[in-house]
């Protein structure tokens, strides 16, 4: 019981956060950065890079609401830059071989299919939610309950959404290694030697996740939405959803922090929503995925503790 008791005690919040990848995990830590994929010959792939120039984060890192809005963004843009590098790695020498002949027509429909993921983004969960509530007149009649109705439908979308693509293998594959991933932090957080038995027993869950975090940013922006008169047109309120949707975010980022820092009644109900999603974008990891995590964490673990102190 006083070994357990300790170990409570001693655990603390890690800024290290991670992304499941193609047959990998990204760790991202205070200082430095890591890659780690699982090769088709069974080997681990291991990349590291500075983060920050190996400096500590810059103003608009650390500045409250500023500092969401431009984490996002470069999660996103780094988060698809290692997705593409994880997928390169799975390929054999034949199609890499033929990816780089046709390497310039590769890079273009990348590029198209990104535009036209962000444009299927917008069109799912800004326009379409106000075009369907607005279809309904007594949805309608008040500001609070016709945001509400958009943020309903925006949820339901969003877990839909979640749920077929869990349909799919190779996601599936993605969500044991995102598993990895929490359970692999939560067993640094506890401050247990990082072995394949300890991260075994971790959860799986974290309140941290970008899936807990996207909750949250449709939950703030139905609130967001109460301001905006119900009289205006479905269009106009999407216009005003995306040019408000940088502060929803740097809002939402601070909740997230709320709730990663303080463990009350606020709290837990703010991240309860997002810890149930992830029991479907989270599985249970194998041994493989777990060993996979723990290479790309370790190198993300600055010597100065105080580094690392969410």
């Amino acid at each position: 019981m006083s070994s357990n008791k300790t170990n409570s005690q001693e655990k603390f919040k890690s800024k290290i956060g991670g992304q499941a990848l193609i047959e990998g995990i990204m760790m991202l830590g205070p200082t430095t950065g890591a890659m780690a994929c699982r090769l088709p010959d069974g080997t681990i792939d291991l990349e590291t890079w500075e983060e920050n120039n190996g400096k500590k984060a810059p103003w608009y890192k650390k500045t409250p609401i500023v500092r969401g809005c431009v984490n996002f963004v470069l999660s996103m843009k780094k988060g698809y830059k290692y997705m593409m590098k994880s997928a390169e790695k799975q390929m054999t020498e034949e199609e890499k071989a033929e990816e780089e002949e046709g390497s310039m027509f590769f890079n273009i429909c990348m590029t198209i299919g990104m535009v036209l993921g962000l444009a299927l983004a917008v069109g799912l969960f800004i326009l379409l939610p106000k075009f369907v509530v607005n279809q309904f007149d007594f949805l309608t009649q008040s500001g609070i309950v016709r945001s509400a109705a958009e943020g309903i439908v925006k949820i339901a979308i969003f877990v839909a959404y979640m749920a077929l693509t869990a349909l799919m293998k190779d996601i599936r594959r993605q969500y044991g290694y995102h598993g990895a991933e929490h359970k692999t932090i939560a067993c640094h957080e506890a401050q247990l030697p990082l072995t394949i038995e300890n991260v075994r027993k971790q959860t799986r869950f974290h309140k941290r996740c970008g899936t807990s975090f996207i909750f949250i940013v449709l939950i703030v922006s139905i609130f967001a939405m109460c301001f905006v008169p119900k009289d205006m047109l479905w269009w106009q309120r999407s216009l005003i959803s995306l040019v408000t949707l940088p502060l929803v975010v740097g809002i939402s980022y601070e909740f997230i922090r709320l709730a990663g820092n303080h463990d009350n009644l606020f709290t837990k109900i703010l991240s309860a929503p997002g810890l149930a999603m992830q029991r479907i974008t989270t599985r249970e990891p194998d041994d493989s995925m777990i060993e996979v995590a723990i290479e790309a964490l370790k190198p993300c673990i600055p010597e100065d503790k105080e580094e690392d102190k969410w």
